[in-house]
């Protein structure tokens, strides 16, 4: 797996999927420079962490995933601050913003397949207290997610609903990968 994701390994941990993590060395907002859809930023993303681990594990299947929250026409990052985190949930609030996640499949410095996912959150509206309980009980692991929050966890609270894959909305689109790795035979039937 590309990826230092905590949450992408305990995915495929929890479905049986064997393993081992190896985070690509890669510029995500140079990359991510020009481009103007999530959903295009998410799979070229995606594709280079598999292509860049691939190129150094030349027999193993490398997964790839990436995550883009957009809002409108405007793609949020990992907010890395208290301060962005707080001006996220206050822009996120009370309207709806998707999260599209793709995931890649490389081997041999190639990519052999691709899958991108899209889901609809509808946050709710919050006060500008609520946000700041939410952020005081949430800590600092909801700094490297876009939109500030874990849905697995205290964020669900944000939330009046929620469309899409969960899985995907967890940064990871499970199951199409599942199926992807069975079909070329990395996973038993």
């Amino acid at each position: 797996m590309a990826s230092g994701s905590t949450t992408r390994a305990r995915l495929l941990n929890a479905a049986g999927v064997s393993f081992s993590a190896k985070a690509p060395d890669l510029e995500e907002a140079a990359l991510r420079r020009g481009i103007a859809g999530a959903g295009d930023a998410a799979q070229l993303l995606a594709n280079r962490k598999a292509l860049a681990v691939s190129e150094d594990l030349p027999g193993a299947w490398v997964i790839g995933s990436d995550q883009i929250l957009a809002l409108d026409t405007q793609m949020l990052g990992k907010p890395g601050s208290r301060a962005a985190a707080r001006a996220q949930l206050k822009q996120l609030q009370g309207s709806t913003h998707a999260l599209v996640t793709a995931v890649s499949l490389a081997r041999g410095g190639r990519t052999a397949w691709q899958h991108t996912d899209r889901a609809e959150l509808t946050m709710r509206e919050l006060s500008d207290a609520a946000i700041e309980r939410y952020l005081d009980r949430a800590g600092s692991a909801v700094l490297g997610s876009p939109g500030a929050y874990h849905l697995e966890g205290l964020g669900a609270t944000l939330f009046e609903r929620v469309r899409g894959d969960y899985f995907g909305i967890l940064g990871l689109p499970l199951l199409p990968l599942l199926a992807a790795l069975r079909e070329r035979g990395a996973l038993p039937e």
